[in-house]
């Protein structure tokens, strides 16, 4: 235990002292306060002498004075003042321990009450006076925790802790509802919120859920709370250190004036029963209970039961409790429990093996009781070739660098041994999975390294086997990897429980720990070693850590394993050992102090599995249990060690293929195996399972055929009376509803006196079981009243007695009318109808029953008679009626009245209800004729019972006649033959088999069916070949003719023949005849037909006895034109042998209006030579050949009336010649032109608008533009006639409309309008509102620019851009200028304003000319000269470069001056 364990149990010691010290200060002294001096004052004063025996040791660290209690052999330091012992004998107060004065004092017993009263005062001012030291007491013992606290870096990390728990709530509906918390914890852990388990974040929020958290406190706000709101809300947090979880429930009611029975909100699960009231007993039963139940991973399971008290208890709910394989089941994330309307459901929501098992429900009112349990088996998904998943993976080692986790392997192999399993991990929060070993584990149990202390983690498994991956096991529960010792300081401390011994040996301090002791080896396998051992007995005042040394086999050389850190707790997992070597091992302790001895050495510890696989179970046992079950026993594996469980294997008779039965393992030797098929014999093996893998199989089971376990069949109902006469009367009953697997072979009739209310003894009426449902009860007494009842027997036994029978009058019947018809039998239900059968009434009445009426009605409307329904408006004569008109799904209930000439008699019993559906694997009669002409019917069954028959009968009553039929069965099915179909056998023919509820088919035998069935045995009997197709003809590619016919089907043995003209034609050159059985073709190939040819064909087909022929006539029109045809195609084969058209010239305009001339040509090679003619000269242009698709094409760009002509297309090489003409005049050329216009028009563009500085410009863009494209423009829907004011025109492939100086009143919807020949193409503009308003705009912007560029002012011309002069010249320059108003002129010479002298003269006449003129001019003239003009509208400058240059005799004469 560590000191902070210690200090915190001193403290609570304290505070729990101080408690009771407060309770007693607060009494009373009066006279009787003696007697409450108890046992608890004796333990009080233990505890106050602790109390002080701690406080001294950690203040003065001084010996504490120790003494033992001779009442109770208790030790305590009693060296403080005021600290007693007291114990209560013979009525007296004895004091012991105490002051030294106290101790001498009081030997005697004191026996007075004054005495007692004293003492009583006495104790309790030393409580008072007891209290004030242990506040001192306590208050260094905080000081001291706090120090400690401090010191301990560990101690600063802590798992959360509620200091304020969640508190549940009752509330009004649509009201808001708050819940509040408060949690500490280092460092700050992850919150979430759940509402029955089910996180609120993943829920429909719409705003209802408001979270928060501010400074520690989370809340949950609920807003308008209704009825769906109740349930258990918890919050959960967690952190590296731990997790911890808060409940509270919320009660949502519903204000109804008085409590109703809508009290209880539905769906929620109350923690307690409502109130039963005293004196009632409530019986508890449970209807429509789940079944065996058969999920695969990944689905949704829900099973449910309906409980029903009796009586009804107004609000009261009973206790539920689910159990899986006899542990409770709580709620969580995989499961929910709900309760509703009177039925509880339990929902899995992601079914995996872990979830395979028995489950119960047990219900409880009161003391009253019931429950019911079924198996719940889980397939693995669908993964072909796979092995199943693994399952339960759990942990069986933690630490804070490993964690050992096992699981359990999968039954299902996937066909192929399982390699291994591969081990993924991901930290708690993370949705990244990192699979953890390499290679496949065999062994069930693996080490995980390599983790991060203090994080939590999540696992998984999956196996592998050749052929793939299995899908991963369930997630584990998450883990913190930690060491055990750390865990320990996150588990609360249990409340002192007095135990604590304080010797008088003084602490010793700076000692050695001593050595571990029972050093062992908790697992070994191939991949690691987990050691552990004990504490040293002597550990000093610290605490100890731990040095782990090993040694190998034949060495005396230790080494240390864990030299850098020690263990902080007394177990190690040692990885990466070798496997086969032997090693030893001991352990050292250590404190600050120094290291400690070895413990004892564990020698030869090998690596390798120390767990075996187990051996196989021993012999198996089966018997039948159900229809679809069996019931498995075997002889326990003699292998015991870390068993799992076994697995069950099951094969089909005749298979070589196991399936498993289950997919969780079973520890018991003995197992339902559910989901079998009634009627099918099976074979069973059994395997155990442990950690180091799957024992080899059992030996198979003897092989077992599944029936339903034999039982009594269970009792009669439906007593009904059928006749009465003086001293007898005639009963009938329905039969039992379960037969017990076997055919009731009779009943037997117990009838019983009644007189007045006193009950006769019960008398059997037949020694010998009847075999009919129906008896006549003999010797009874006239007038006297009797009671019935039935018992069926079948070769199991006797089953119960029937309900007791109403009392009936056993007197004579006088009615005219019959009595009711008795023993009503279904058969054959369908979707939509059901035949009905009934035996005629014992009781006929005054006159012979002349028919019967037949009634129906829904199973659930049998109490309202207006919903019975007359079958059949007129009676039958027959006793048997197939009732139609039914509606699919649901049940119903019919009966018969019988009827003769005094009326309708009573209504029989009505039957048991019949679902109108078509079962699964129902046939109905087949009946056909054989090869022979003979006429059978066949029935085949699905699935029948063992030992069942099928019975044959004729309109439901009598057998079938052996003169008439012949009767063959086998198995399932059953044939019957007529000998000699005839009118004698007209008649309805069912086939019933018995042991089954009605499973039956029928076939009437009418006129009608006679008539076709006898035609057909003539057809078998005098055979015809069937044809598919008449005689007909067809002529080849090549030119030749063949005549053929199709049979429906010939045999090997079959021929066919022509004939021409009555003559047989035989085979030679020119003619071939075939009869291919396959096909049922029989044909003949004509190669070359001639003139003489021309007559009457008939082909002959024989196949066996059966025969048929077929004739074709060709003469006169007919044969020449199929002359004419076979000459046609023999001359066009010769042309494809060269060169040749597979599609002659065609022309075709493309979208971009340019036509080509195109065909197709095959058969060409590199010599073959293509020229294009026009009018029988050749022609060159675009001209193309595709080699591989063989197109040609010549291209005639914008055609025009010049392209009209005839267009030939040749090719020839030395395999012949062929040509292709096309005619491009009048009617071709007006087709093309109109398609052009066509093609044009529909690729004019949407009109689109343009502002120009006369006006608004509309205007689309064609592809091309042909003249023959006729064009208009219309403006409200009127044409427009080009004129001043608006103008259009076609300019290259745009065609425009102008408006010139728009106004108002040009607004409107304008349309430009195509005409291609054939019809209009538009397109339209709506020049209205903000378009114009735009359009219009612009139109004035740039009408304004215009003139403003018209009138500015600019210089048009004059000027040059260089002059070059001899000096002392005179320079005339002069350029025109415009403007309007007459711009300004300034001059510029390098860039600076020059004026008008003599030697520069500037002139501007009339504003249209400005000149420039320089006399005598000098080289200092030489410069740049510019001129500007400037008004209103702008501005422009013109330059003009001036060089002066010095002539060359002048420049020699300044040379020779100088």
């Amino acid at each position: 235990m560590t000191s902070l364990q210690i200090h915190r149990g001193r403290s609570e010691m304290m505070a729990h002292s101080s408690q009771r010290s407060a309770a007693y200060s607060s009494q009373k002294v009066h006279s009787a306060a003696a007697s409450r001096v108890t046992s608890t004052s004796h333990e009080q004063g233990h505890k106050m002498a602790l109390q002080h025996s701690f406080a001294k040791g950690l203040g003065a660290r001084r010996s504490v004075q120790v003494r033992t209690c001779p009442e109770c052999g208790r030790s305590a330091d009693y060296s403080a003042p005021g600290y007693w012992c007291w114990h209560q004998f013979d009525g007296a107060v004895k004091q012991l321990g105490g002051s030294s004065s106290a101790q001498t004092q009081h030997s005697t017993i004191m026996t007075r009450d004054i005495q007692r009263a004293r003492e009583t005062l006495q104790y309790a001012s030393n409580l008072v006076r007891g209290r004030a030291y242990q506040l001192e007491v306590n208050k260094k013992v905080e000081e001291h925790l706090r120090h400690w606290r401090n010191m301990n870096k560990d101690g600063m990390l802590y798992g959360p802790e509620f200091t304020i728990k969640l508190r549940s709530h009752t509330v009004w509906e649509k009201s808001n509802i708050q819940f509040a918390c408060t949690i500490q914890a280092w460092p700050r852990p992850t919150v979430c919120w759940y509402k029955n388990m089910v996180p609120i974040e993943g829920l429909p929020n719409d705003g209802k859920y408001k979270i928060e958290n501010r400074f520690g406190i989370h809340t949950l706000e609920i807003l308008d709370c209704q009825l769906e709101d109740t349930g258990q809300y918890s919050i959960c947090a967690i952190n590296a250190q731990g997790e911890n979880a808060s409940y509270a429930s919320l009660v949502v009611k519903r204000y109804r004036g008085d409590l109703g029975e809508d009290y209880i909100t539905p769906g929620y699960v109350f923690d307690f029963p409502l109130f039963v009231p005293s004196g009632v007993m409530v019986d508890i039963h449970l209807l429509n209970k789940f079944d065996v139940t058969f999920a695969t991973e990944g689905q949704t399971l829900s099973l449910g039961c309906n409980i029903v008290l009796h009586p009804p208890t107004k609000l009261y709910q009973p206790e539920v409790l689910w159990f899986l394989n006899g542990k409770q089941l709580h709620p969580d994330k995989w499961v929910n429990m709900v309760w509703s309307e009177g039925q509880a459901t339990l929902t899995l929501s992601h079914v995996n093996k872990e979830d395979e098992g028995l489950y119960t429900l047990r219900a409880q009112a009161g003391r009253r009781w019931e429950k019911h349990s079924a198996y719940v088996f889980v397939r693995d998904a669908e993964l072909t070739g796979n092995p199943g998943a693994p399952l339960d993976v759990e942990y069986s080692e933690v630490n804070k660098d490993y964690i050992i986790i096992s699981w359990k392997q999968p039954s299902d192999n996937g066909g192929s041994t399982i390699i291994g399993y591969f081990i993924d991990k991901r930290e708690v929060g993370t949705d990244h999975w990192l699979q953890c070993n390499d290679t496949p584990v065999k062994f069930a149990r693996y080490p995980i390294t390599g983790l991060v202390e203090g994080r939590s983690y999540e696992f998984r498994v999956r196996a592998v086997n050749r052929c793939g991956i299995s899908h991963p096991s369930r997630v584990s529960a998450p883990i913190a990897s930690m060491d055990p010792s750390d865990k320990m300081k996150n588990v609360s401390i249990a409340p002192w429980t007095g135990q604590i011994i304080v010797t008088e040996e003084e602490p010793e301090e700076g000692r050695i720990p001593g050595a571990p002791t029972d050093l062992r080896i908790l697992e070994a396998t191939k991949n690691y070693i987990v050691l552990a051992w004990k504490p040293p007995e002597f550990r000093g005042n610290e605490g100890v850590m731990y040095f782990v040394e090993k040694c190998a086999a034949g060495s005396t050389s230790w080494c240390r394993i864990n030299d850098e850190l020690p263990l902080k707790s007394p177990r190690l997992a040692l990885f990466d050992l070798e496997e086969g070597k032997s090693y030893a091992f001991r352990i050292r302790a250590c404190n600050s102090n120094g290291v400690g001895t070895p413990s004892d050495v564990i020698e030869h510890a090998s690596v390798g599995d120390r767990l075996e696989v187990p051996a196989p179970p021993g012999e198996i046992l089966t018997s039948r249990n159900t229809g679809s079950s069996a019931i498995i026993w075997w002889e326990p594996t003699p292998t015991t060690s870390e068993l799992v469980g076994y697995y069950i294997d099951a094969k089909l008779s005749g298979s070589d293929h196991w399936e498993p039965c289950h997919n969780k393992p079973v520890m018991s030797t003995r197992f339902a195996v559910h989901g079998l098929h009634e009627g099918q014999t099976y074979t069973f093996r059994v395997k155990a399972v442990n950690a180091a893998g799957l024992s080899d199989y059992s030996p198979e089971s003897e092989s077992i055929t599944i029936l339903p376990a034999i039982s009594a069949p269970s009792s009669p109902h439906g007593i009904v009376i059928l006749e009465s006469v003086k001293d007898s009367m005639v009963l009938g009953w329905k039969a039992p509803r379960a037969t017990g697997g076997l055919d009731v072979t009779g009943y037997y009739v117990d009838y019983q006196m009644m007189k007045n209310t006193h009950e006769g003894p019960w008398q059997e009426a037949n020694l010998k079981p009847i075999a009919e449902r129906m008896f006549r009860v003999m010797d009874l007494k006239e007038n006297s009243d009797y009671r019935f009842r039935v018992r069926a027997v079948n070769m199991a036994g006797v089953g119960p007695p029937s309900d007791i029978s109403d009392c009936i009058t056993c007197e004579e019947w006088t009615l005219a009318v019959p009595g009711p018809p008795y023993s009503l039998q279904t058969q054959e239900a369908r979707r939509d109808s059901v035949v009905l059968l009934w035996h005629m009434p014992v009781y006929v009445g005054r006159s012979p029953v002349t028919g019967y009426y037949v009634d129906k009605c829904e199973a659930d409307k049998v109490n309202d008679y207006l919903q019975w329904q007359a079958v059949n408006e007129v009676t039958v004569k027959s006793r048997f009626l197939k009732v139609t008109g039914l509606v699919e799904g649901r049940s119903y209930v019919f009966r018969v009245r019988a009827e003769n000439r005094a009326g309708v008699g009573k209504a029989s019993e009505m039957t048991d209800a019949v679902l109108a559906e078509t079962r699964p694997g129902t046939k109905d009669l087949v009946v056909d004729v054989d090869d022979d002409g003979h006429v059978y019917m066949i029935f085949e069954g699905d699935q029948l019972p063992p030992d069942s028959k099928l019975l044959w009968s004729k309109n439901y009553e009598d057998p079938l006649d052996p003169s008439r039929v012949d009767i063959e069965t086998k198995g399932n099915k059953t044939k019957v033959v007529f000998k000699g179909l005839d009118e004698n056998d007209l008649g309805v023919y069912s086939c019933l088999v018995s042991g089954t509820d009605g499973v039956s088919s029928s076939y009437n035998l009418d006129e009608d069916e006679l008539k076709r069935l006898l035609e057909k045995s003539y057809n078998k009997k005098h055979p015809v070949v069937p044809l598919l197709s008449k005689l007909q003809l067809e002529v080849l590619d090549e030119g030749q003719v063949r005549f053929w016919i199709q049979a429906e089907k010939l045999s090997a043995q079959s021929k066919g023949g022509f004939v021409l003209n009555d003559s047989e034609v035989h085979d030679d050159n020119r003619i071939k005849t075939n009869c291919d059985p396959k096909t049922g073709i029989v044909e003949m190939i004509v190669t070359e037909l001639k003139p003489e040819d021309e007559g009457t064909y008939t082909v002959q087909i024989q196949d066996g006895r059966a025969k048929n022929e077929a004739t074709l006539v060709l003469i006169e029109d007919d044969f020449k034109n199929l002359l004419k045809e076979s000459a046609f195609h023999r001359a066009e084969y010769l042309r494809k042998q060269g060169p040749h058209f597979v599609e002659y010239l065609s022309w075709e305009v493309m979208s971009d209006c340019n036509v080509i001339l195109k065909s197709k040509v095959a058969n060409t090679k590199k010599d073959t030579i293509i020229v294009w003619y026009k009018d029988e000269r050749e022609v060159q242009g675009d001209i193309q050949h595709d080699e591989q698709s063989g197109v040609c094409t010549f291209h005639v760009p914008q055609l025009a009336k010049k392209d009209a002509g005839l267009y030939r297309m040749s090719l020839w090489d030395d395999r012949g010649k062929d040509s292709s003409t096309l005619e491009v005049t009048e009617e071709a050329f007006d087709a093309m032109m109109k398609e052009i216009c066509r093609i044009s028009a529909i690729s004019a563009t949407p009109l689109k608008l343009q502002s120009t500085e006369e006006g608004i410009k509309l205007y689309s863009f064609v592809t091309y533009y042909p003249e023959e494209l006729k064009v208009s423009w219309t403006f409200r829907n009127e044409k427009l006639a080009s004129k001043d004011k608006i103008r259009s025109g076609i300019m290259s492939n745009q065609l425009w409309l102008q408006i010139n100086e728009p106004t108002e009143k040009d607004q409107g919807k304008y349309a430009l309008e195509l005409f291609d020949g054939k019809e209009k193409h538009m397109r339209e503009m709506d020049l209205t509102g903000d378009v114009f308003q735009e359009a219009y705009q612009e139109f004035q912007r740039l009408k304004q620019a215009a003139i403003a560029e018209r009138n500015r002012a600019r210089v048009t011309g004059g000027l040059p851009d260089v002059v070059t002069i001899q000096k002392g010249k005179t320079v005339n320059l002069r350029c025109n200028i415009w403007g309007d108003p007459v711009p300004e002129v300034t001059w510029f010479r390098n860039e600076r304003e020059i004026s008008s002298d003599n030697h520069v003269v500037l002139s501007y006449d009339k504003g249209k000319h400005a000149s420039f003129i320089i006399n005598k001019i000098e080289t200092e003239d030489s410069g740049k000269y510019s001129i500007s003009v400037k008004n209103k509208y702008g501005s422009e400058t013109g330059d003009v470069t001036v060089s002066v240059y010095i002539p060359l005799e002048e420049e020699h004469g300044q040379e020779d001056e100088d």
